[in-house]
């Protein structure tokens, strides 16, 4: 029940990461190697990487308004009506009053090729305002990608941990094996010599069961957290892969004071920053909405020629050129309710810099906490495994001599375990919540 308590935690602490993919080599890894794995191949950055190239082409594109505007068409049209048909003629400059009849002109063809520029003078704003918020679309898409990034490094490094966390809960079981194997065998022994009582060798063989039970299950759970890894790093279930045991973390220092850590979080942090930008963006589309009340003005030139079939002659061509100003009296009420919109969708994001922050603030507060728990339970634990490993000691040296029962000593052996357990999860969990403060602090990035 102890190992089985202790993979509970791990587990559950790995089961909740999103998972992240990364191509790697082969070999073991150290944690700065997954991390730098995952950070260059991650798909999810990837998908981060594309949303900052099209905030770049949505820039591009509000900035075509800044530019004319040139389209080429060809048009045709046949009428006999009279109106249409005579001034098709006098297009086609082969107007002649002799032998012609202007009621009835017969069936006229027209074809129009004509090259057309527009060029916007003014808006009301909106074309401005537009490549505003284009510029803060391509800010927040980077800083969303920070965030992003931060979040893969978390992960990867506590699901790191957690391999090494059950890697250490194996050694603990397989030393627990072999100590009440040995302990089992010389029970036997004295048993068939009549010294020790069958109770005793029964209670060590359930003892020694439970043993290789808490051996299988964090055996399994080192492939757990392995094939979480190879999730995170891009490699397939075939592929050989394994982390660098033997690299012993330090444990982190305690962490700074809340108000200093909650500054830097809020100077810095990007996912706070990536929602303040999303507010300035609405702010921009609400300005861009509000000046549909204003007047437009475009301006605008046509040069084309008109004929009975599709040879072109200069004898035949014609420009056009002027001004346009509009502005709209009536939409039904649709320009209002745009600005509505926008005013609502500013409401939202302002909501969101507030709900943000909260979660930063409660994220921050519950690492910090996490790390002094566990740098405490880390000091009160190394204590407790020195005390365990001493009793246990002297325990099998008065068992040895027959001076206490099979149950005392299982009981020292058992106390040695959860001991080493809770030091294992206690530096384990110092490690991660260290990894948790980096994020929430936006250190990560």
């Amino acid at each position: 029940m102890r190992h089985r308590h202790f993979w509970w935690i791990s587990s559950t602490l790995m089961l909740v990461l999103n998972p992240a993919y990364a191509d790697a080599e082969r070999g073991q890894y150290t944690l700065e190697q997954a991390i730098d794995t995952a950070l260059s191949n991650n798909p999810e950055l990837g998908i981060m990487q594309a949303r900052i190239e099209q905030a770049n082409a949505q820039l591009g594109e509000s900035l075509a308004s800044f530019y004319p505007q040139i389209k080429a068409s060809l048009s045709y049209q046949h009428s006999d009506n009279p109106a249409q048909a005579f001034s098709m003629i006098i297009a086609q400059r082969r107007l002649s009053f002799a032998g012609n009849d202007f009621n009835h002109p017969g069936g006229v063809d027209n074809y129009r090729p004509q090259v057309t520029a527009t060029y916007s003078l003014f808006r009301g704003g909106q074309d401005y305002y537009r490549k505003q918020a284009a510029e803060l679309g391509i800010e927040t898409s980077e800083l969303e990608k920070a965030a992003t990034r931060n979040q893969l490094v978390n992960h990867v490094t506590a699901a790191y941990y957690g391999e090494l966390a059950a890697m250490e809960a194996h050694e603990v079981s397989r030393r627990s094996i072999t100590a009440v194997q040995s302990e089992l065998d010389q029970s036997r022994i004295r048993f068939d010599a009549g010294t020790v009582l069958k109770s005793d060798v029964l209670s060590l063989e359930v003892q020694l069961a439970e043993a290789k039970d808490a051996e299988i299950q964090t055996a399994n759970a080192i492939e757990l957290a392995q094939s979480m890894l190879k999730t995170l790093l891009g490699l397939s279930t075939n592929e050989a892969f394994a982390i660098n045991s033997t690299q012993q973390a330090a444990l982190p220092e305690a962490p700074a004071v809340f108000d200093e850590l909650l500054n830097q979080a809020l100077s810095s942090h990007p996912e706070l920053k990536a929602a303040e930008k999303r507010v300035a963006i609405a702010e921009q589309q609400l300005k861009v909405a509000q000046a549909a009340h204003l007047p437009r003005a475009d301006a605008f030139v046509s040069y084309g020629s008109d004929s009975k079939d599709l040879a072109f002659s200069s004898n035949r061509d014609n420009v056009s050129a002027g001004v346009m100003l509009e502005v709209d009296v009536f939409s039904g009420f649709a320009t209002q309710e745009r600005i509505k919109k926008a005013e609502h969708e500013l409401t939202a994001t302002q909501e969101t810099v507030r709900q943000t922050r909260l979660r930063i603030e409660n994220q921050l507060k519950s690492a910090q906490l996490k790390l002094q728990e566990a740098l405490s339970s880390a000091e009160v634990s190394r204590v407790a495994v020195q005390s365990a490993e001493e009793a246990l000691r002297l325990v099998n040296e008065q068992r040895q001599a027959g001076v206490v029962t099979v149950t005392r000593y299982i009981e020292a052996e058992v106390a040695r375990d959860k001991a080493h357990a809770r030091q294992i999860n206690a530096r384990f969990d110092a490690l991660r919540a260290e990894a948790e403060l980096k994020q929430a602090t936006g250190f990560w990035q």
